[in-house]
């Protein structure tokens, strides 16, 4: 940071931080990259810099009220922190990581020491961003004294904890997928700052995905999209590296949410992983194999998607005979929902323990059944989604998977299924899916 200059704010400071004092108390302020003065020498330097602290903080909240839109995510200077140095702002966030899941609320946790807090904490910035990519960070929120501001998609969602003084930590509402990385927690005052970083995870599943043309035909942003269609996103690489210890196992290479191309394999087997390094029992060994970061405009792959906790309830109807896409889907409207997504039934297949031994419509135009307890005319030894593919659309399948949002009505409650009623299956003989009546099966 240039002499004079507050990084981040773009206000001028004077040359000399303490102009009015005398050159030997001048000399105690605190320089980039010099030594630093006892605590006599910064309490004398900070009560004679009083008058300018309050023309900075209230500059800040006009600031904090007209921040550009373009401003929001950039570039953002890197602090260094001598070795033996402590700083007047110091900041303590938690180890590891926080867990929440869709929908839900979450606190993420940030507190700071200021060694001037008899002076008050008015002068204290509080700022939490979000990092995108390695140097590339998105505001979340900022906080100077009673001028607080949210940006984008946290805007009405996030708000400071307020458990006295120096505490930082940021509540969040309603937390959604995209809410899924790291924070960084970011306190300064006029002279110092100090920065932590916390990590947001979320309960969920991954899940790998191509669309109906078949595999390895996603670019990395056509990936991004196929995963949001699905109502998930591109899984990270942590993620996908917990779901092989839950046993994921797939022989197909997908983009991650960083760039790189990699899969997970549980049972080891040669196609799966080519001329690997022997294990200690002189088999191919399982693991995460990986590509690297591939370039993402011109190589295609398939996409490994992630995916939380559901807000309504994907519910399967059974029709008294099998009926094409298009049918299935009025089905799934006549019940207040919609066909399931990919996500959703991976979703309600781990988190609601959905079991079902009957392939289903889905709104991708694939069929697939969830099983939670395994057994041998349902596809095998292990839990999981099964998929039959792509059927053609007007193949006539034996039922659909609907996804019903939170507060919708249900026009047949209960355990009712649904179909056509009269003689033979028809309603009065006509065939207008408007005339369908739900019907217990």
């Amino acid at each position: 940071m240039s002499e004079g200059v507050r990084a981040d704010t773009g206000i001028a400071l004077p040359a000399e931080t303490c102009p009015d004092l005398p050159g030997s108390l001048q000399n105690a302020v605190p320089r980039r990259g010099g030594p630093r003065p006892g605590r006599a020498g910064r309490m004398v330097c900070a009560r004679a810099a009083r008058g300018p602290r309050v023309l900075w903080a209230a500059t800040w909240g006009l600031l904090l009220l007209a921040v550009p839109k373009e401003a929001q995510r950039g570039r953002k200077k890197v602090v260094h922190v001598l070795e033996g140095e402590s700083g007047s702002v110091v900041v303590q966030t938690a180890p590891g990581q926080v867990v929440s899941h869709r929908g839900g609320t979450i606190v993420l946790p940030c507190r700071y020491h200021y060694e001037a807090a008899a002076d008050g904490h008015d002068d204290i910035r509080l700022k939490w961003t979000k990092v995108v990519d390695p140097l590339a960070f998105a505001d979340v929120f900022v906080a100077l004294g009673p001028q607080h501001r949210a940006f984008g998609s946290y805007r009405g969602r996030a708000e400071l904890q307020g458990d006295g003084p120096g505490d930082a930590s940021l509540v969040l509402r309603n937390v959604t997928l995209q809410d899924y990385g790291r924070y960084e927690c970011e306190v300064t005052n006029e002279l110092e700052d100090d920065t932590g970083m916390v990590k947001l995870d979320l309960e969920g599943v991954v899940f790998p995905y191509h669309p109906r043309g078949g595999r390895y035909k996603l670019t990395f942003v056509e990936a991004q999209r196929a995963c949001a269609e699905q109502d998930g996103i591109l899984a990270s690489a942590e993620q996908l590296h917990a779901a092989w210890r839950d046993g994921l196992d797939w022989c197909n290479a997908g983009w991650l949410r960083d760039g790189s191309v990699q899969y997970p394999v549980s049972q080891p087997r040669e196609p799966c992983g080519g001329a690997m390094s022997p294990g200690a029992s002189g088999s191919i060994s399982g693991g995460v194999r990986n590509y690297g970061y591939r370039h993402n405009a011109e190589e295609r792959y398939d996409a490994f998607c992630f995916t939380s906790n559901l807000p309504g309830r994907v519910f399967f109807l059974k029709p008294l005979r099998p009926v094409p896409f298009k049918e299935a889907a009025r089905a799934c409207a006549a019940r207040g929902a919609a066909v399931a997504k990919v996500g959703q039934l991976f979703a309600a297949w781990k988190m609601q323990l959905l079991d079902r031994c009957t392939a289903g419509w889905l709104a991708d135009g694939s069929a697939r059944y969830p099983i939670v307890n395994p057994r041998a005319r349902c596809g095998g030894r292990r839990p999981g989604v099964r998929s039959l593919g792509f059927p053609d659309a007007a193949r006539r399948l034996f039922g659909v998977y609907c996804y019903r949002a939170p507060g919708a009505p249900d026009p047949a409650p209960g355990g009712w299924g649904w179909g056509w009623a009269g003689g033979g299956g028809w309603a009065g003989g006509a065939r207008d899916p408007a005339a369908w009546t739900p019907l217990r099966v």
